[in-house]
């Protein structure tokens, strides 16, 4: 399966979602802001960025902004509870994004998941 790498601040989102996506098989590194992920992606070997927008000092939208800079054929799962920030998403440079509105289901999760590593 997938290499993801998942960056959130809030650990119960951040658990949650990190089980999920290792009970479908993925290998999930787990970061609490854009800085911690920025170091785990110069390791290199993702195939998936999924990660919160609202997070303090490096948003989401910066973090996979730098990580396509870096890592064009990376896919992301942008989430957030706020719309307007799910809009800034249309500015990443690839078609392999997606954006899911908080709260979302495990099964949307997934979902989202499995078409934009699809693509």
């Amino acid at each position: 399966m997938a290499r993801i790498l998942l960056a959130d601040d809030e650990a119960a989102s951040r658990d949650l979602v990190a089980r999920a996506l290792e009970s479908d098989g993925h290998a999930v590194t787990v970061t609490s802001s854009g800085a911690e992920a920025m170091h785990q992606l110069q390791k290199g070997g993702f195939d998936l960025l999924v990660t919160d927008v609202n997070m303090p000092g490096m948003d989401g939208i910066e973090l996979a902004t730098k990580a396509l800079a870096a890592h064009a054929s990376m896919g992301v799962v942008l989430m957030s509870g706020f719309v307007e920030q799910l809009e800034r998403a249309k500015t990443l440079n690839t078609t392999r994004a997606a954006v899911i509105a908080k709260p979302f289901t495990l099964d949307g999760m997934r979902t989202k998941v499995r078409t934009v590593l699809a693509t």
